[in-house]
């Protein structure tokens, strides 16, 4: 597998200036460009191996792509908030904005595409759902990955009570086991599959504070999502709901049929509403496929890269 390109961009907004980091993969003059944004306490790099298939299947096809996974506000290599009551999807939002612009500079774009799992599919709804923002292109085809208007409230508090937590590890092989812990609900992975996705979660502690790793993410990301109820569940799914119906493009809608996240119901509907989004659910999986076995790449691939 090749390696991506990593660069940085400096946001400015409510949120105060911060730079963005994000991996650039396959030729940065393509007309093509597919966005492929991460979920709650990921990174861009979870989108490795979907990136390079995206990359080779538009080199098969005669059909060049640029895949961009930036790492969110707080993950990876992206700056940390002063505030973090900033970690919230309109501060994103203005961030992918900026993003995009400087990508048309880099070069036009004539279709783009978004891939999203769940924040990152929350954010995308948020971009593609509001009208008159500044985007330059409309939307060719978006991903939903096990993120929908709803979110069921057992999910959250389910997640409230792992994200943000300090955390110290001795190695790379025990910060995987303690992950795995957490996050088995992404379905079967091998042991090389679960620890490349485990690499770049993780920043190596300087040998005064004791050496080992730590997660790559700011512990503070988690503080807007402590304060969610369900009764403010609710309210946001009538506005998600709206920004759902605003899509015209081409939807995919993915789903851990295990999920606890994008129930059955809320996935059914959204076949029926705005888009009516296609829907592929995946046995043994819950929230949320991680898009890195060939059952879960191959149909996304073939969806971004079908003849318009």
């Amino acid at each position: 597998m090749s390696e991506p390109q990593l660069r940085d961009i400096l946001c400015e907004g409510p949120a105060g200036p911060h730079r963005m980091a994000w991996w650039q993969w396959g030729d940065p003059a393509a007309p093509d460009l597919i966005v492929c944004v991460h979920g709650l306490g990921r990174q861009g790099r979870d989108f490795d191996v979907l990136a390079q298939a995206l990359v080779d299947a538009g080199v098969d096809r005669g059909r060049p792509v640029r895949v961009v996974c930036p790492d969110i506000a707080g993950r990876g290599r992206s700056q940390w908030l002063a505030d973090p009551q900033h970690y919230v999807p309109p501060t994103y939002v203005g961030d992918m904005i900026v993003l995009l612009q400087a990508l048309q500079q880099q070069a036009p774009i004539a279709r783009l595409s978004w891939v999203g799992t769940s924040m990152g599919g929350l954010i995308g709804l948020g971009l593609f759902g509001t009208p008159d923002l500044p985007l330059p292109a409309p939307l060719h085809r978006f991903v939903l990955n096990d993120l929908g208007p709803v979110t069921e409230w057992a999910a959250i508090q389910r997640i409230q009570g792992y994200i943000g937590g300090q955390v110290r590890f001795a190695s790379e092989e025990e910060a995987a086991l303690a992950l795995w812990a957490v996050s088995a609900s992404f379905g079967p992975h091998t042991p090389e599959q679960w620890l490349a996705l485990t690499r770049p979660q993780l920043r190596a502690l300087p040998t005064e504070q004791g050496g080992g790793f730590t997660l790559h993410y700011d512990p503070a990301i988690a503080l807007p999502l402590r304060q969610a109820t369900e009764q403010s569940l609710r309210e946001a799914a009538q506005v998600l709901w709206a920004l759902y119906e605003r899509i015209t493009a081409p939807t995919l809608l993915l789903r851990g049929a295990e999920s606890d996240l994008l129930s059955t119901a809320t996935a059914e509907a959204m076949t029926e509403r705005g888009p009516r989004a296609r829907m592929i659910e995946f046995a043994g999986v819950g929230h949320a496929p991680t898009l890195v076995v060939a059952e879960q790449v191959v149909p996304v691939v073939d969806f971004l890269l079908a003849a318009s």
